[in-house]
């Protein structure tokens, strides 16, 4: 990019599943909204896919100006061939859920998907099924605090969030609220990928739950906490807690495994959920973390584990981080995970990413009786990026993958 400190976050295609049908749609065009500067990028990978190139920017003023937004997120294709953009703010950075839609052949901003004056007070990611009229998205946290990493002080004070908020997808109205909990922060939102299915999952970072959203039988949307991940007592920490952190979770395409990432635990889990109320826990590796042997932190009290696990090496390589970023083949037979969160929080939780780089990791997965194993082979260092050391954060295919395709 020809700029530095964007933070490119997330991305998506201009075209996925739910363009299904139309001929004339390709899926040549990357979109890379910037949390921090609120540019975003698009990339033709379409000409040459070993050698991506830049083709068009959409500068921050025009998000500012013709949305009233900022901090912009998630980024997904709509069966109408237009782009959609979750933001977290507005330009001043204080918070606001709204969206950003561009034009899919010109990429120029269209205006707000949103309509009507209700708006919630926070944005993230988001997902849509068209099948039940719903949008559903989430909330982080007030991006003005959120950039100077994590302070405990911003807690049981309104300043990360704890609402799913329910769209009416035909109308673009903000029609519901549901509360997960003070400071939960739900990030990533994922129905399972049937589009006739009325339910999902979504991960709470701070709270280190995983909540199955759903439809009632009134018609209205609801949650309920399906799997907790136990804080530790620690010592050397910053607070005397430490939750899991749960910062990425997908479903596999077949809609049978959960799969989710503890970012200062250390590890990344596998749950099948053929019984979605009562995930069964099938498969758990750690590759990093902040409770490892031989760091600053001691673990006092632990309800999961008989000792603190071993620090993570491959290749020679004792990996810095967490697991953060995971992205799934179409198979489902091989997870790949990256290690950087945001570049304020790494700074703070894990100085030595920013020293280092990140590194991009490959787990086998059984997909018969679950199980997740490290390949010792593979290993992507950041840290050699000419002009780095990199960090980074989520992962795309080209063909396609298990959080950008939704089907209509």
């Amino acid at each position: 990019m020809p700029n530095l400190g964007d933070e490119l976050h997330h991305s998506g295609w201009n075209a996925c599943s739910s363009c299904f049908g139309d001929a004339t749609k390709k899926r040549n065009r990357l979109i890379l909204p910037s949390l921090i500067s609120s540019r975003i990028y698009v990339v033709d990978v379409g000409t040459d896919l070993r050698a991506p190139r830049l083709f068009k920017v959409v500068n921050s003023e025009d998000v500012f100006w013709k949305c009233n937004l900022g901090y912009p997120h998630t980024s997904h294709c709509l069966g109408s061939g237009e782009i959609m953009i979750s933001t977290l703010g507005d330009p001043a950075g204080s918070g606001k859920g709204g969206f950003i839609l561009l034009d899919g052949e010109t990429f120029e901003i269209k205006g707000n998907w949103e309509k009507g004056d209700k708006i919630p007070p926070m944005g993230y990611d988001f997902w849509y099924q068209p099948r039940h009229n719903v949008l559903i998205s989430t909330e982080w946290g007030i991006p003005k605090c959120l950039g100077y990493g994590f302070d405990p002080n911003d807690l049981k004070k309104g300043r990360y969030g704890r609402r799913l908020n329910v769209w009416d997808w035909t109308t673009h109205a903000y029609v519901q609220a549901i509360d997960v909990g003070e400071d939960a922060a739900p990030l990533e939102i994922r129905f399972l990928h049937n589009p006739d299915a009325a339910e999902g999952y979504v991960g709470c970072t701070i709270s280190s739950a995983i909540h199955r959203f759903y439809k009632t039988e009134r018609g209205d949307w609801a949650a309920e906490k399906v799997i907790q991940v136990p804080s530790k007592k620690v010592e050397g920490w910053l607070l005397p807690d430490m939750p899991g952190f749960i910062t990425d979770i997908l479903i596999s395409l077949d809609d049978r495994f959960l799969y989710f990432s503890n970012w200062l635990h250390g590890d990344i889990r596998q749950y099948d959920i053929s019984n979605t109320r009562k995930p069964k826990l099938v498969g758990q590796v750690f590759v990093g973390g902040s409770i490892t042997k031989g760091g600053p932190v001691t673990v006092c009290r632990d309800e999961e584990l008989q000792s603190q696990p071993d620090p993570f090496f491959i290749k020679g390589k004792k990996v810095p981080g967490g697991p953060q970023m995971i992205q799934l083949s179409l198979d489902g037979k091989r997870l790949y995970v990256t290690t950087s969160l945001y570049s304020a929080w790494d700074r703070q939780f894990y100085p030595d990413l920013i020293k280092d780089g990140s590194v991009m990791l490959q787990l086998d997965v059984d997909t018969e009786q679950g199980g997740l194993t490290v390949n010792d082979s593979f290993l992507v260092d950041f840290g050699k990026e000419p002009e780095g050391p990199c960090l980074a954060h989520e992962i795309r295919y080209p063909g396609g993958d298990c959080t950008s395709d939704i089907w209509v």
